[in-house]
C-alpha cells in the first residue's frame, strides 16, 4: 500500500459520528423469536437493517430476503487458517445476484498466527468492487475442541491489528470490527480504532458498551425472515439513508 493511500484510509477513520435516526421511521416489519424491549431507540427506529449468516442459517432464498427490506449482509467466510464455511461460496453467488450489499467476515482463531488467517480469508473471498468492508470476528470461543487459548490483552490488539493490516493491504478498505461485550472489555477493542460491529441482545447497544460511535448494532440472534430456514441474526446501521450511502461509498471494497 502507498504512503498516499494509507493516509486517505488514515483519513476516513476521522469520519464524523452517525448521527442519530428519526424516531418517526416506520417500525421495523422484521419477527423476532424471542424480542426485547430496548426502548425509545429500538432497532425499530434504525432505518437501514441487515443480516449476517453462516452455515447455522439452512438454505436461504436470497431475493426473498431482500424483498422484506433487507439491504445488507456479511457472511461468514473463513476461521483461523484453514475452515471454510461449507455454505459461503453458495450465499456469496446468490446474495449478489439478488442485488444485496455484501460483506464477508473472518471468526478469529487464537492458536493460529495472522498471517495464516489473512491468507485463508484472501485466498477465499473475492474482492468484490463495491462490495462491503471485510469483518475481523473478534471474540472467545468456548465451543472450539482444539484451542481454548486465551491470550492477553496486548497480545490480542497485537494480532489483530497484523491481521487488519494484511486484510486492508488486499480490498484497500477499512476492516470492521465486530465484538461481544465480555471480549470488548477485557481486550479494550476500543484501542484498534476501527468501524465497530457491536453484539448486544438483551440492552440498547449504547447501554451495553457506553459509546455512541457504534456503527452496526446486531440486535438479535433469534430473528425470523421469509426464505431463511433457520433464526438468522438481525443488524442496523446507526444512520439514516443518506448516512448509510456515504459510509457505503466510503467503505466499499477498491
Amino acid at each position: 500500500m502507498t504512503l498516499t493511500r494509507r493516509a486517505t484510509l488514515s483519513g476516513l477513520a476521522s469520519l464524523p459520528l452517525l448521527s442519530a435516526p428519526s424516531l418517526l421511521l416506520a417500525r421495523s416489519k422484521f419477527k423476532d423469536n424471542d424480542p426485547v424491549d430496548f426502548g425509545r431507540r429500538a432497532p425499530s427506529s434504525f432505518p437501514v437493517h441487515g443480516i449476517d449468516a453462516a452455515r447455522f442459517q439452512g438454505q436461504m432464498n436470497w431475493r426473498q430476503v431482500k424483498r422484506q427490506g433487507i439491504q445488507f449482509a456479511w457472511l461468514k467466510a473463513t476461521e483461523g487458517g484453514d475452515l471454510v464455511d461449507p455454505e459461503f461460496k453458495g450465499n456469496w453467488r446468490a446474495a449478489k445476484r439478488a442485488g444485496i450489499a455484501l460483506g464477508a467476515y473472518h471468526f478469529y482463531y487464537f492458536c493460529t498466527d495472522p498471517d495464516t488467517q489473512a491468507k485463508n480469508f484472501i485466498k477465499n473471498v473475492p474482492r468484490l468492487r463495491g462490495g462491503m468492508p471485510p469483518v475481523l470476528d473478534l471474540e472467545w470461543n468456548p465451543f472450539s475442541p482444539t484451542c481454548v487459548l486465551r491470550p492477553p490483552a496486548k497480545e490480542v490488539r497485537r494480532v489483530s491489528r497484523r491481521f487488519i493490516s494484511l486484510i486492508e493491504q488486499h480490498y484497500q478498505t477499512r476492516v470492521v470490527v465486530y465484538t461481544a461485550p465480555d471480549f470488548w472489555v477485557r481486550n479494550d477493542v476500543a484501542r484498534l480504532k476501527r468501524d465497530f460491529w457491536l453484539r448486544s441482545t438483551a440492552k440498547h447497544v449504547e447501554k451495553r458498551y457506553g459509546v455512541k460511535n457504534w456503527q452496526f448494532w446486531q440486535y438479535t440472534a433469534t430473528g425470523v425472515l421469509d426464505g431463511v430456514e433457520k433464526e438468522i441474526d438481525l443488524n442496523c446501521f446507526n444512520g439514516s439513508q443518506a448516512q448509510w450511502k456515504k459510509w457505503r461509498k466510503a467503505r466499499a471494497v477498491r
